[in-house]
């Protein structure tokens, strides 16, 4: 292992093979048994995943016309699976993870073009009359969804047509029929605004999706990249190595050369079809049935007997948005205050029991100066890496794990009085979903800023926090497995200062 906490080898290049990866590590489960797309495959996940976080491979989906698997819970609940794909050390800490991807995360590694006939997606193409994407497995993950969605579990790529920079997100894409898919894109993100570009041009928009890429390619297109930034870039810093792409036959966009599965088409702005709604990420349905742009799809290129990724929204633990994203948004919350030029950021944590990590966020600071911790706290809730749907902001000491919910929730009941230290910010981003508001108040939410630090002013005076001595410590590590305790000592790096 580096000492930036990378494996010195990732032996894959994508998801195939980082599936034989997980599977030697005894973290991917495979079904052969025939499994119902229609909400039971759904099932399987949501509850297999309660009890244990693996990825799910089903080689046997119910009536499909060609040979295709689905792959669930790709990452999930799993920290050990997020640091196989990035290729960092499974031994890892949460907040250890952290540290590391903060590092990665400011790396940027251009993607490098492949020969269409070294890229394995063109494997298996299909165009005109030919296109049918009803032979292909499209779950029904919940009772009351609006549909089929076809991997939610996607890339979708979109050029900016005046910067010619291409972004990628993750966006929920409908099956309607043989040759049209819907694709249902948060306003504000970087995908619609392309999109809206291309139509004030009087023009299609170009849309690429694939399915089934590296899971870096997923993950760096779930984050909040600037404008000036290619997502593309983001996943080659990831895995430390350039994305491999070829281009498109019908659009100008890059195709992951080893994606399992891919459509090209175009979104229209005069048509639509009622899309939705779907289970979604916080546990409640999300969106009601209503007109959403399509994708006319002109070509499919597939792999032979493609791996299509099912994203299972859920509440956590059986949600796809589990443990990478809390440690990647997290990571992202550190560095943004950095950037911001605030001093003394420690760690941060989005806890992913709190709607997949979105709704409550721990900062760890060492207070310099007065103000500093509610100066953290009104600067994170409003920052592009937190400001979308986080509900609860908590700053804490240096002596607080924000990894830890249980060191976070002794600081919030020791140090906060909720009438001195709790401040409201209204009129907030959240969810067009969000359950605790009347339909007709969303998305316009608020965040709750929870100051558990020590009053800056007080620091080093009594009450002192009970430590232990750092030589009675050393002295019990030492003793561990004479005296009979079970896994390895604690980790302690504070201890009790003077007499």
């Amino acid at each position: 292992m580096a000492k930036d906490g990378t494996t010195e080898v990732r032996p894959w290049r994508d998801l195939r093979e980082w599936l034989e990866v997980c599977r030697q590590q005894g973290e991917l489960r495979t079904f052969s048994s025939e499994v119902d797309t229609d909400e039971e495959l759904a099932a399987i996940t949501f509850l297999a995943a309660r009890n244990k976080s693996e990825a799910y491979l089903f080689e046997n989906p119910k009536g499909v016309g060609m040979p295709s698997r689905v792959l669930s819970n790709m990452l999930g609940a799993s920290a050990k699976r997020y640091a196989l794909a990035v290729g960092l050390d499974p031994s890892l800490s949460t907040r250890e993870l952290i540290a590391a991807t903060r590092r990665l995360l400011k790396k940027r590694v251009p993607p490098r073009e492949v020969q269409p006939d070294d890229a394995p997606v063109f494997e298996n193409s299909f165009t005109g009359d030919n296109i049918n994407l009803l032979n292909y497995p499209a779950p029904k993950f919940w009772p009351g969804d609006g549909g089929r969605f076809f991997g939610t579990g996607n890339v979708t790529f979109i050029r900016n047509p005046d910067s010619g920079l291409v972004n990628a997100g993750v966006y929920r894409q409908m099956l309607h029929g043989p040759k049209t898919i819907g694709i249902n894109m948060v306003p504000g993100r970087h995908g619609i605004r392309n999109c809206h570009k291309w139509w004030e041009r009087g023009e299609p928009c170009p849309v690429l999706v694939a399915y089934g890429t590296d899971p870096a390619m997923f993950m760096a297109a779930t984050q909040a990249y600037k404008q000036s930034e290619s997502e593309l870039d983001g996943a080659g810093g990831l895995i430390g190595a350039p994305v491999e792409v070829t281009r498109g036959r019908f659009v100008d966009l890059p195709i992951p050369a080893r994606a399992e599965f891919v459509i090209e088409g175009f979104i229209h702005a005069d048509r639509q079809e009622v899309e939705g709604p779907l289970g979604e990420f916080h546990g409640f349905y999300s969106g009601a049935a209503a007109p959403k742009p399509v994708i006319d799809v002109k070509a499919i290129h597939h792999r032979t007997n493609p791996i299509l990724t099912a994203a299972l929204m859920a509440n956590y633990p059986s949600g796809e948005i589990g443990a990478y994203h809390a440690i990647m948004r997290s990571a992202r919350i550190c560095d943004t205050l950095e950037d911001l030029g605030l001093q003394g950021i420690v760690s941060a944590y989005a806890h992913p029991g709190s709607a997949s990590g979105y709704g409550f966020v721990a900062v760890s600071i060492k207070q310099t100066y007065p103000g500093h911790a509610a100066q953290v706290l009104a600067l994170t809730a409003q920052m592009p890496a937190a400001a979308y749907c986080t509900k609860y902001i908590v700053v804490v000491d240096d002596d607080v794990d924000p990894t830890d919910i249980d060191d976070v929730l002794w600081a919030m009941t020791t140090m906060a009085n909720p009438a001195d230290d709790i401040d409201v910010l209204r009129q907030t981003w959240t969810f067009r979903s969000d359950p605790s508001l009347q339909p007709e108040d969303r998305p316009y939410g608020s965040k709750a800023l929870i100051n558990a630090c020590r009053p800056h002013n007080q620091l080093g005076k009594p009450p002192h926090r009970a430590y232990l001595r750092r030589e009675i410590y050393d002295r019990v590590v030492s003793r561990w497995a004479e005296l009979g305790l079970d896994g390895v000592p604690p980790h302690i790096d504070r201890f009790h200062c003077g007499n």
